[in-house]
């Protein structure tokens, strides 16, 4: 099938952008890689009478280093974050998320901000943008504001930003001294969507006691989540005392996934809990090597 009929806008620049969301209102939808709503639109799904390509804005590119942050563009490709020796270095765990995205021609194509604002809570870049205590960016007809990634996901595909409000960055905390990052998921197939994953996040003080942890899980409910009962068990913990398994145990038995055409609740669950404390035990082994 083919798309509706839609009049095609290309801005240059945000506040362009942010002009035909106040005059066009709910008839507009923005477009970023497209690796979600082209497909959508194709089968007609959905329809708009206006689509707004975001691709032309160089605001919305590129990756640099602002204080104790990495900012990133949303319209940054996956590949190029992918690639980038400053994110490997400053945010390891969203450098070690990407490969885990599709397949190349989608990282080619897609967006650090349109995974995001897709908000599926199976996906990795939402997870790590939660796990990480990310800052997301947007901006509309009421001005530029910025949404912490605890507050940015409501529900299956739904978050905070308005209706007319397009991300425009992601601010990432640059990863500290004697921290630890892991990501863990399974799939069924190299390339699909994950029926559940797990990131871990660890940092430690000179005493080797852990000062902040932080266990994200995808594919477990309606939103990307965050185990804040376990992560509190964990902080003032000597990292050769942690058992990984019980922690992880503690952190899934906080959650409730539920059934569906691709696995039983209890299946993710358990398989949740294996990943989880695999990641913690990296995440664990690299703050200990500093």
């Amino acid at each position: 099938m083919k798309a509706a009929q839609f009049t095609y806008h290309a801005p240059t620049t945000t506040s362009e952008v942010v002009d035909l969301a106040r005059e066009l209102g709910d008839e507009m939808k923005v477009i970023a890689g497209g690796q979600s709503l082209v497909p959508m639109l194709a089968l007609r799904l959905a329809r708009f009478d206006h689509l707004v390509d975001l691709n032309r804005i160089p605001e919305l590119q590129g990756i640099e280093r602002e204080g104790d942050e990495i900012v990133i563009g949303a319209c940054t490709r996956q590949a190029v974050v992918e690639h980038s020796e400053l994110v490997a270095t400053a945010v390891p765990l969203l450098s070690r998320a990407l490969p885990k995205i599709g397949h190349f021609q989608i990282r080619n194509r897609g967006t650090i901000g349109g995974s995001v604002a897709h908000a599926d809570p199976a996906s990795e870049l939402p997870c790590v943008a939660l796990c990480l205590d990310a800052t997301i960016m947007v901006d509309g007809p009421n001005g530029p504001r910025q949404i912490a990634a605890r507050d940015f996901f409501l529900s299956v595909w739904t978050t905070a930003a308005e209706p007319d409000e397009i991300i425009t960055h992601l601010r990432f905390p640059i990863t500290s001294p004697n921290s630890g990052y892991a990501i863990e998921e399974f799939a069924l197939r190299s390339g699909d969507f994950a029926l559940t994953g797990s990131t871990a996040a660890i940092t430690a003080g000179s005493d080797g006691t852990i000062t902040h942890a932080a266990l994200g899980f995808m594919g477990m409910g309606m939103t990307p989540l965050r185990a804040a009962n376990a992560e509190e068990q964990l902080i003032g913990r000597p990292l050769d005392s942690v058992d990984v398994v019980a922690a992880a145990e503690a952190a899934v038995g906080t959650l409730s996934p539920s059934d569906d055409v691709h696995a039983s609740a209890a299946y993710r669950s358990q398989v949740a809990t294996k990943l989880c404390s695999d990641a913690l035990r990296s995440a664990i082994e690299e703050a200990r090597r500093g």
